[in-house]
């Protein structure tokens, strides 16, 4: 079977999967004895008892012990395979002892795109009741899924389409607004990365009526006025917008005034000019020389260059 997950990371995996016994595979954490309750690892029993083991885990060899493995990723599904009475599992193998190394080539399903996944079952003819089977949940859970996204404007659907930690409850929050309103509120929650019921739901309290699917309804109790609700959230706005503005200049601002300290070190390097300066513009002979001696600027040193290459791969 061919890791056909990421072809661009081919060189960090294995080609082929291997079959590993789940006994020789060492785990490097242990989870609480109540992890067995949650919906979660209940889900993931469930889908696999109907359609198979979907993701794989992912294990490197023990260099020590070409027959133990380590388990990077999969843990709750080696737990289900096990409380299935499976002793072995098809594993893909990782060239690379770093787990993030493997979690960042993977995004988790949002529920957006969990949403899109259900339409598409459906329309192909799959049941509800095996795609309420398969994940675990109910069939009105599967058919309120599946009409998750009516009544959200396509722009707020975009923003939110692949933030995984954006749940139903928000949504169905911004449901309750207008169009125009959804926009600013996804932009607001993605903009602080806030994807909490309570954020949503202060931002819905700080609407006004007419900005509302049903105006006059019941939008919670809030913590504070709408009014202090409202300034807080033109707050966070204005300094969303002094954000975006920082991160689009600091590359060509930074580049510029790496380039003047190259320059005024070059200068400096001159005893002429030093002299000149110190007797005629001896504050200006400061200041430069504070700009050189400054290393917020210098460029990063090979050494500390390998190190930062290395935590963005």
């Amino acid at each position: 079977m061919n890791n056909a997950r990421d072809p661009a990371g081919s060189a960090s995996f294995e080609k082929k999967t291997r079959t590993v016994a789940i006994d020789a595979i060492i785990r490097h954490k242990a989870y609480r004895p109540t992890f067995k309750q949650s919906q979660k690892y209940k889900q993931i029993v469930a889908s696999i008892q109907a359609v198979g083991l979907v993701e794989l885990p992912v294990v490197i060899p023990d260099r020590k012990n070409p027959d133990n493995y380590y388990l990077l990723d999969g843990q709750m599904r080696l737990e289900a395979l096990k409380d299935l009475g499976a002793t072995e599992v098809e594993c893909l193998v990782s060239m690379d002892d770093e787990a993030y190394t493997y979690n960042k080539r993977i995004n988790r399903l949002s529920v957006v795109q969990e949403h899109r996944m259900i339409v598409m079952a459906v329309e192909r003819g799959a049941p509800e009741e095996e795609i309420a089977v398969a994940l675990n949940l109910s069939a009105n859970t599967i058919r309120s899924r599946f009409r998750l996204l009516d009544g959200l404007c396509a722009e707020a659907v975009a923003l939110l389409s692949d933030k995984p930690n954006c749940t139903m409850t928000v949504i169905n929050v911004l449901k309750r607004m207008k169009p125009l309103r959804q926009m600013q509120a996804a932009e607001l929650i993605v903009g602080q990365n806030n994807y909490s019921s309570s954020f949503a739901k202060s931002i819905l309290a700080a609407t006004s009526d007419d900005q509302l699917v049903e105006s006059g309804t019941p939008k919670g109790k809030p913590d504070g006025s709408r009014d202090q609700l409202a300034r807080l959230e033109r707050e966070l706005e204005a300094t969303q917008r002094r954000t975006r503005f920082v991160e689009e200049t600091f590359g060509d601002d930074n580049l510029c005034l790496t380039v003047a300290q190259s320059y005024l070190a070059n200068m400096l390097s001159k005893p002429r000019v030093v002299q000149w300066l110190a007797q005629h513009h001896a504050d200006y002979l400061n200041e430069f020389q504070a700009l050189v001696s400054s290393s917020l600027l210098l460029p990063t040193q090979p050494s500390d260059a390998g190190r930062t290459h290395t935590r963005r791969q």
